[in-house]
């Protein structure tokens, strides 16, 4: 047996087969199989009156058999649409047919529409039919299928997009029913009175027409006029009595009240004696009896009164004295109202003559005759201040130096106006092998006087410092997102702390196990050996799209030796601690300090993690090129501040605003491409306009920034505008598009900040003004919803209010439940402008009715008094 190819009425050569011999296991019999390769050269040049066509013709002593024909043709897909759909406005409920003729190509390609750049599903919706010769067709229109339509025409060659046809379904508003007929707009005499309707039966939507008609209707109504009562005449007086009196009485007919008119005033009847005096009673005359009897009983009442009135007047001027007496004590103001006004006040700083093992050059005895007296502000910018700080090291916690605080500095420093402060037992330092060396504070420079206090971070590592007592205070690392809140009262009365908070900006320490995730920055905060006595809040910032269904979030801790074991579940419940997590930040509170993050292990392949993208460019060292670099990284304020920190080092430009991708653990890669690059003014490099990154590696981008670079290269010098779209999408995922539109020289360049809001001015906040709500405030709120109450207006449904529903054990275990919620209050909205929620949630629960501006007692002082009252607290 032989096969042959042939090829538009010609043999192929017998060189140009190939064949290949196999047994059929079930009948036993040789199959011989027979390839030639057709190349597109070939069928570019070959012109006759059909396409290229071969066929294989097979023979034997049993005979000849021919194949059919086989066509060959060159496959293409023209750029344009024969017709784009167009956009339409319809009623609801009305027929929505919008027209797509795909470009010529071969083969015909296979249309499919988009709505919002999501596929639709023609199967899944029986309102939709995309069947008919490409067309779309939408039976009824509802209000859901108003979007943006796309028709996608796609076959071995390409995919191309139409225009997009916006489509508005409006509803057209109509009338409700009328309401009744309203009373007579007068009493007396001819009115009128009226009915209304409102177009909200349905509501216009979508620009659809309004009612037609009139929305009020009036018709002329009359009143009857009210006739007020009159008396008629007395009557006759009755018969003389045996208690020697006699009636008289008349009734309100003349004319009696009609139409709501007055009844008659005055008395219906009345009474007199009837026999001038002679009646006798108890052998007197009854006139002589009656008055006296009435004199005496009106004495007795008069005294009576007076009596009762001298007694209560006593009794409260005694009880007010007892309770002024028994809360004179109560305490001082938390907040100084010279702090509030930016008043200075008076402070004094003295040497004892004890030796000091803390300063900061230990061979340097103090000046023992030094004691001298400033006035100057908080921020401690003036050169007698700076000269102050050289001497004594202020903020370092000196054992053996006694600081008398008052007034402003008082709230910096965190210590009780009228306590003195002793720094006998030592407070807790950086970990060994810190270098804490103090820089004085130049009087010109105006970064406020905490951020001195720590040495310059390294690249592995941000890092910032304060000094908090007993009044507490917010440390916070600007741009971030990570913050702690120290409680008032955390710390004992007569300690300071110098604490820290870093963030690992390295190689992670923490190493995932099997599926899961690191998903907030490694954040460490000590000293480690500090005890509190009210559980602080930590702030964590995270990358994941927050749901139970998808996630199952832990709260981990490193220990000692290194390693790191699991503190709780988010959603479990424990007494040990608290975690409160919100769409972008955990807040966490705990009772120790020490390095914490959060992981999460996916559960479904729904599980998203946030990315934000971003795009970064500038000059290569060939004046011509221009180099393009797209980061992916962790939707964490700390990651992106990295990519920030080296784009600046390597003279990079932000040239459009981040924005946030959903990133599925459904194991496809992401796709990231240059599209749109003016021809004849730029090109790209070729291969290289498209670069697709593994999903493990996108998935566990911790570790260091993903990004690409692209490289684009100018035709001209003259060229200096540059506009393309980076697209960057997950496979079967989330697609974003980035537009560039930017000048490549830099004095014609349009500046992108950075970061929106400044997370703080100040990243250590001590005392009373680092807390939104005042704190003798606070202790009213605290006093009224820890004790339990019958109807159950107490701090669990506080806790309930602020959307607080879980683990309410751990709450319960606190010594002040209030107090522990309040500080998680504060520390969830610690970017907030004003108290509103907080208010909200009293007023709900009802039992704060009594308005601010009726409570007299001491125990709120003014400054306190006014800002809650602004702040409708």
């Amino acid at each position: 047996m032989q096969i042959f190819f042939k090829c538009n009425g010609e043999w192929v050569h017998q060189n140009e087969h190939v064949s290949e011999e196999s047994l059929d296991e079930s009948s036993g019999l040789k199959v011989r199989e027979v390839f030639i390769n057709v190349t597109r050269q070939q069928v570019e040049d070959f012109h006759g009156p059909e396409d290229y066509w071969c066929q294989c013709v097979a023979w034997s002593h049993l005979g000849t058999s021919k194949s059919r024909k086989a066509s060959v043709r060159i496959a293409y897909l023209r750029k344009n649409f024969e017709q784009d759909p167009q956009g339409r406005e319809v009623p609801i409920e009305g027929m929505i047919v919008l027209h797509c003729r795909p470009p010529e190509g071969v083969p015909a390609a296979e249309v499919e529409w988009l709505k919002n750049e999501e596929p639709i599903d023609s199967e899944q919706d029986e309102n939709i039919d995309t069947r008919a010769d490409h067309n779309l067709i939408i039976r009824q229109a509802r209000l859901s299928d108003s979007g943006n339509y796309t028709c996608m025409a796609a076959n071995i060659v390409a995919k191309r997009r139409s225009l997009s046809a916006t489509v508005v379904v409006y509803v057209n508003g109509g009338w409700s029913s009328w309401t009744e007929w309203s009373a007579c707009n007068v009493r007396c005499g001819r009115g009128w009175q009226k009915r209304s309707r409102t177009c909200t039966n349905p509501a216009p939507l979508n620009g659809g027409a309004f009612c037609e008609g009139m929305s009020v209707q009036k018709i002329t109504c009359t009143a009857l006029c009210p006739v007020d009562g009159s008396w008629e005449v007395w009557s006759e007086w009755s018969v003389c009595s045996p208690e020697c009196e006699h009636l008289r009485i008349r009734e309100c007919t003349a004319p009696p009240p009609r139409n709501g008119g007055k009844f008659c005033e005055g008395l219906s009847q009345e009474s007199e004696n009837c026999t001038d005096g002679l009646c006798i009673l108890d052998k007197k005359p009854l006139h002589e009896i009656k008055p006296q009897s009435i004199e005496n009983a009106s004495d007795i009442a008069l005294y009576s009164g007076l009596g009762a009135a001298v007694v209560a007047v006593a009794v409260l001027v005694i009880g007010v004295t007892l309770y002024r007496r028994s809360h004179s004590d109560y305490g001082v103001d938390v907040i100084d109202s010279s702090a509030l006004t930016g008043g200075f006040q008076t402070f004094n700083f003295k040497t004892v003559r004890q030796g000091n093992s803390l300063l900061l050059n230990p061979a340097m005895q103090p000046d023992l005759t030094v004691s001298r007296t400033y006035s100057g502000p908080i921020c401690l910018q003036d050169p007698l201040d700076k000269e102050l700080m050289t001497e004594s090291s202020l903020f370092n916690p000196l054992s053996d130096i006694k600081v008398k605080v008052q007034s402003s500095f008082m709230v910096s420093l965190g210590v009780s106006e009228r306590a003195e402060y002793h720094g006998k037992n030592h407070s807790g330092t950086f970990p060994h092998g810190n270098n804490r060396g103090f820089s004085t504070i130049h009087p010109r420079n105006k970064t406020p006087y905490i951020q001195n206090l720590s040495s310059l971070p390294t690249r592995t590592e941000l890092r910032t410092t304060g000094v908090f007592g007993h009044l507490g205070g917010r440390l916070v690392m600007p741009n971030t997102g990570v913050s702690l809140l120290i409680p008032h009262g955390a710390i004992p009365e007569e300690n300071s702390w110098e604490i820290y908070m870093s963030i690992n900006q390295g190689e992670p320490s923490l190493q995932s196990d099997g599926s899961e995730v690191l998903l907030s920055p490694e954040v460490t905060c000590g000293p480690p050996d500090m005890l509190v006595t009210t559980p602080f809040a930590l702030t964590i910032p995270h990358c994941a799209d927050v749901s139970s269904e998808h996630w199952n979030i832990h709260l981990k801790k490193r220990t000692q030796q290194g390693k790191w074991e699991e503190v709780m579940s988010v959603e479990d419940e424990s007494t040990s601690c608290y975690c409160l997590l919100d769409p972008f930040a955990c807040h966490v509170l705990l009772d120790s300090f020490g390095t914490y993050a959060l992981t999460g292990e996916p559960i479904t392949d729904c599980a998203v993690k946030q990315l934000k993208v971003a795009v970064f460019g500038c000059m290569s060292c060939n004046s011509l090129d221009y180099n393009l670099r797209v980061y992916c990284v962790d939707n964490t304020p700390c990651a992106f501040q990295e990519v920030v920190s080296d784009e600046r080092h390597q003279g990079g430009q932000l040239l459009e605003e981040p924005k946030l991708l959903h990133f599925k653990g459904n194991t496809f890669s992401l796709q990231i491409s240059v599209l749109d690059i003016p021809p004849f003014l730029w090109r790209i490099k070729p291969f290289t306009a498209c670069q697709e990154v593994p999903f493990s590696r996108v998935w566990s981008s911790n570790r260091q920034p993903l990004h690409c670079a692209f490289s684009l290269e100018r035709y001209t010098p003259t060229t200096t505008q540059l506009s393309c779209k980076i697209c960057i999408r997950q496979l079967k995922g989330h697609e974003q598009i980035l537009q560039v539109q930017t000048s490549i020289l830099e004095s014609e360049r349009e500046t992108i900040t950075f970061f929106a809001q400044e997370d703080s001015t100040f990243p250590a906040q001590t005392g009373p003004k680092a807390f939104k709500i005042p704190y003798s405030i606070r202790q009213r709120i605290c006093a009224t919803f820890d004790t339990p109450n019958a109807k159950g207006k107490d701090w669990q449904m506080l806790a309930q209010k602020n959307s607080i529903n879980r683990n309410l054990s751990y709450f319960a275990t606190q010594s002040s439940p209030s107090a522990v919620i309040l500080n998680l209050w504060e520390a969830r909205h610690q970017q907030d402008g004003d108290l509103d929620s907080l208010a909200c949630a009293l007023e709900e629960i009802g039992r704060t009715h009594t308005k601010l501006s009726n409570i007299t007692e001491p125990q709120i002082d003014d400054a306190d008094f006014n800002y809650g009252r602004q702040n409708g607290l």
